[in-house]
């Protein structure tokens, strides 16, 4: 006797079906909607491109999960879904059909794994906009404005075909579509092309941003428009790959007024909770700045590679924003070396908040850890440190140690 455990009858009926696309696309409109998922997850995965095609235009559900079904870049079902869509907006309306939302990002759904019944809430937390219909848009257009598409944008200096299809997709259609980008990488692309993408992707939308381009003054001032809409960012990363930007800023008025009309709108980000900047060559004296106009209370900062004035220094412990910091990473930062007294202040402002601190690269001594050490030995949820190359002796360290062994899970690295 064999060991296998039999098919059961809806695993045979998905085998049939797709051994049958004609048959497959015929019925439906009168298949069980809790066969759509398996069926569609098969088909899939299976590379069935005219029976995806025709259960995307007849979806069932209020939300498409396909970006977890997407484990690497591939064009073909790609555009198979799409093309999907594409005959689900244009056909005649059925009563049957409820979706709402195309999800590609490839984040884990158990709508695939799990299902014992129809749950219409099972699509994302989020709610649909209602908007108001203009009545005398054709009626396939009227379907376009309730479609939310929610995509993960991850662009490099060259676009592979995969992200070619999806941008040339959504800029012939972004008047009849709510495209909401909540996480979006850009590396070394021209920030025409930035501002470009965010004409289409609203920045409003988006949660977690990281710019990697060769910044200067001119491209800051260019991008202050597009940062001020982001209303909704929790998590904001800027980092300069120029790998030979010219760093000498002439202090002119209007450079100083770029900047500062740059950084003043940090004020706009009422959702604020992440701040990374790496190696921004002219954030000197305008630090102070960015502080001061958070209107949140940071759980992350993480400055890297910047040169600071004393003044911008100073002003770090004075700031509300930062009473309740879990994360400090002022890695390569050697401005730490010139005045320590503001960070160890810092570090006692955040003593029941800090998880973890990284001061990788400082140029720091023995005596600069030693002015630290009574600070440190208050941070209570302290667990992580890195410590690494900088000038520290081992008793030093060891005396960091025995004043921090009240603390558990302590890790370290110097």
């Amino acid at each position: 006797m064999s060991g296998q455990t039999p098919n059961t009858l809806e695993e045979l009926s998905i085998q049939a079906l797709l051994r049958n696309e004609a048959l497959a696309i015929s019925a439906l409109e009168k298949l069980p909607w809790t066969l759509f998922p398996a069926l569609f997850k098969d088909a899939f995965n299976g590379r069935h491109t005219r029976i995806v095609k025709a259960m995307v235009a007849a979806w069932p559900f209020p939300c498409l999960h396909v970006g977890t079904l997407m484990k690497t870049p591939n064009l073909e079902p790609f555009q198979i879904v799409l093309d999907g869509v594409d005959m689900h907006l244009k056909r005649e309306f059925h009563p049957g059909e409820k979706l709402q939302v195309l999800d590609l990002r490839n984040v884990h759904h158990e709508f695939w794994n799990i299902w014992t019944g129809r749950e219409d809430g099972a699509c994302s937390a989020e709610t649909v906009d209602e908007r108001p219909v203009v009545k005398d848009l054709p009626r396939y257009a009227l379907r376009w404005r309730h479609l939310k598409v929610l995509p993960d944008l991850y662009l490099r200096l060259r676009l592979n075909e995969e992200q070619t299809c999806f941008l040339q997709w959504v800029q012939q259609r972004k008047d009849f579509l709510q495209l909401h980008c909540i996480n979006m990488k850009i590396w070394t692309v021209p920030m025409c092309t930035v501002k470009e993408i965010l004409s289409v992707f609203h920045p409003g939308h988006i949660e977690d941003l990281e710019l990697n381009v060769a910044w200067n003054v001119s491209k800051m001032a260019q991008f202050a428009s597009c940062l001020g809409k982001m209303r909704s960012l929790r998590k904001l990363s800027l980092k300069n790959k120029g790998q030979n930007t010219f760093r000498l800023v002439y202090r002119t008025a209007d450079t100083e007024k770029h900047i500062s009309k740059a950084f003043a709108q940090f004020s706009k980000l009422h959702c604020l909770q992440h701040l990374s900047i790496d190696d921004i060559f002219f954030l000197k004296d305008h630090m102070k700045q960015i502080l001061r106009s958070l209107t949140t209370n940071l759980e992350t900062l993480s400055i890297n590679n910047c040169e600071m004035s004393r003044s911008d220094l100073k002003y770090f412990p004075l700031n509300r924003s930062l009473r309740q910091l879990k994360h400090l990473d002022f890695r390569g930062s050697e401005f730490l070396n010139s005045c320590v007294q503001p960070l160890g202040m810092l570090l006692e402002n955040v003593a029941g908040t800090l998880e973890s601190l990284d001061l990788q690269g400082c140029n720091m001594d023995d005596s600069q850890l030693t002015d630290l050490i009574p600070a440190l030995s208050k941070c209570s949820q302290l667990t992580e440190v890195n410590f690494s190359y900088n000038d520290f002796s081992m008793p030093v360290l060891k005396d960091l140690l025995c004043h921090t062994a009240n603390l558990t899970k302590m890790s370290e690295e110097h």
